[in-house]
């Protein structure tokens, strides 16, 4: 067997959904603690511990794991110094709340799936905020609906030190309420046919679940935990939706798909500009090729002939385009498109041809899905 070696990074999350089976917690961390959790044998030992789950489910993690006398977690803690102290209180069970905010005693209706789905998106969001976290997220407990969403989330928010798994324990233990680990001595329990059997014999292992990771180029507001699960779920979509750009000069909109892209004065006229070559058959342009007037124009319709933002543009451009002027607005162009569409950018971004240093820049969507008013 290889050796396990420590886990690179500093801050390690269990996050947990977890209903009327508490277990699920002392059940994964027995598991991380004595078993290899990645495919490079890293023992992932969380630092703490997070859990997602309904009033009920709060009080009976409070009982059953943290009680100062019979909490099960501090059990588990004294049995397995490997384990450390990592940190979990009261303070660490996150209770899903309604539209208002207050506290659900269980998912049921659709609108109490919605809330929590979207409680799990932004604790998922928060926690991966940290550039120096890693987690692991169990979806064992809790109802199947939960567990769903929190995989779901996952796949959206996952980083690539994240991990996925279910715990998996060996008959007659699953699902007894009085087990909730292999204890390092014999301790003798009682099935509910009346049974004795030792918990030191029960086998618990993780089982590790590869999911398509979507974190990477996801709109800021996404990963910034500003949007709701449904949202993001459609902002995934558009991404994978047939691409339409339309530039309303008059109304100032930019918008990609069904996403308004919001760009200052500037970059909606540079864009328009671009978006101008592309209906006019011109081809590829360089900053050598690039003939200003025509973004100049463009300007003027939206800050006026006589505005000073005008005229130093003009006065940059006289003598024709400019290498810095082109290079630096495509690139605030790329950025904001980015960074406001993320996955969907693609089809709406310059496409590049050519070697440097003679490359060229042009719009590569189909004329049939743009549309220009100015």
């Amino acid at each position: 067997m290889t050796a396990m070696v420590d886990h690179p990074f500093p801050r390690r999350i269990l996050l947990a959904v977890t209903g009327l089976s508490p277990q699920v917690v002392t059940e994964t961390l027995y598991a991380l603690g004595t078993t290899a959790s990645s495919p490079a044998d890293a023992r992932f030992i969380p630092t703490e511990i997070h859990l997602l789950t309904t009033t009920v489910g709060a009080q009976l993690a409070r009982t059953a794991l943290l009680h100062p006398t019979y909490g099960q977690f501090r059990a588990l803690m004294a049995d397995y110094p490997v384990l450390g102290q990592p940190a979990f209180s009261e303070q660490n069970i996150h209770v899903i709340g309604d539209t208002l905010g207050r506290p659900l005693e269980d998912i049921r209706t659709p609108g109490e799936n919605a809330c929590a789905a979207d409680t799990i998106t932004a604790v998922l969001a928060e926690l991966t905020r940290d550039a120096s976290t890693a987690l692991h997220v169990s979806i064992a407990g809790g109802r199947k609906t939960m567990g769903f969403y929190l995989g779901y989330a996952f796949s959206l928010f996952a980083r690539p030190q994240d991990q996925l798994s279910h715990v998996l324990v060996s008959s007659p233990f699953e699902n007894l309420p009085e087990f909730f680990y292999p204890p390092p001595e014999s301790r003798c329990l009682t099935t509910r046919d009346g049974l004795k059997v030792d918990a030191a014999d029960a086998i618990v292992t993780l089982a590790h679940i590869p999911v398509v990771r979507l974190r990477h180029g996801q709109p800021q507001a996404l990963l910034q935990g500003q949007a709701s699960f449904n949202e993001t779920v459609q902002a995934i979509q558009e991404g994978l939706a047939p691409p339409q750009l339309k530039i309303d000069l008059p109304q100032r909109q930019v918008i990609c798909g069904r996403t308004h892209v919001r760009l200052p004065a500037a970059l909606l006229a540079w864009y328009a500009w671009w978006t101008q070559q592309r209906l006019g058959d011109h081809g590829p342009q360089s900053w050598r090729t690039a003939n200003p007037q025509g973004f100049l124009d463009l300007y003027a319709r939206l800050v006026g002939r006589h505005s000073a933002a005008l005229e130093n543009a003009q006065t940059r451009l006289q003598a024709g385009m400019e290498k810095a002027f082109f290079q630096e607005n495509n690139a605030k162009l790329e950025r904001a498109l980015k960074q406001q569409l993320g996955l969907a950018a693609t089809p709406y971004l310059l496409q590049t041809s050519g070697k440097r240093p003679y490359t060229s820049r042009e719009l590569g969507l189909p004329i049939s899905v743009i549309a220009l008013l100015i």
